[in-house]
């Protein structure tokens, strides 16, 4: 692994667990992100992002594992869905737990993508914990495909910028969305 995202990864954990903000790529846009068990710091970000408590805020990992550790019961469709999935995939799952209740929808779902990038898989991993993943704009401003695209006030206000592709000018997307209701019922949310 390159010593920039080794050393990304120790700074980016380190902020992480003082209760702080991070700004780093993921497998889609560039995101806001936190401890996803710490409330404080998620609700730096609702303020930091001038957004509502009420709309709720991704969860990113590195493993189905995981996302069994946050969610009361995953339906099995959901895996043959994240199995053919050619493009990254947030599932809103019914039955959030083991996060920061501000996290938790008022329904009790929750947003949850499994990320394959590089630097997001791996600080996931490393991090051992769900990490908070939003995009890195105030709400109802454009999302920023690229880091070049992130407004100062966003860098300004958070403990650490990870240094890795911030030189990609690549456009990136957003994830798919679906929510998968209890009682397996599917909803396309974004395409």
């Amino acid at each position: 692994m390159e010593d920039i995202i080794k050393e990304d990864i120790k700074n980016a954990i380190k902020v992480m667990k003082a209760g702080g903000i991070i700004l780093y790529p993921t497998d889609t846009i560039w995101g806001l992100g936190c401890d996803a068990t710490n409330e404080a710091a998620v609700k730096k970000i609702f303020d930091l992002k001038k957004r509502e408590d009420s709309k709720a805020m991704l969860v990113l990992t590195d493993s189905a594992a995981k996302v069994e550790r946050l969610v009361g019961e995953v339906p099995s469709v959901v895996w043959d869905l994240v199995e053919v999935s050619d493009k990254p995939l947030t599932i809103i799952y019914p039955g959030g737990k083991n996060m920061a209740p501000n996290l938790i929808a008022e329904d009790g779902s929750v947003g949850i993508r499994i990320t394959n990038e590089t630097f997001s898989k791996e600080l996931c991993f490393q991090f051992r914990m769900p990490i908070v993943s939003t995009s890195a704009n105030i709400s109802g401003d454009p999302s920023p495909s690229n880091f070049a695209e992130i407004s100062d006030d966003i860098k300004n206000a958070v403990d650490y910028i990870v240094k890795y592709r911030q030189s990609d000018n690549t456009k990136a997307k957003p994830s798919s969305i679906i929510k998968v209701e209890s009682n397996g019922v599917i909803k396309i949310i974004r395409e």
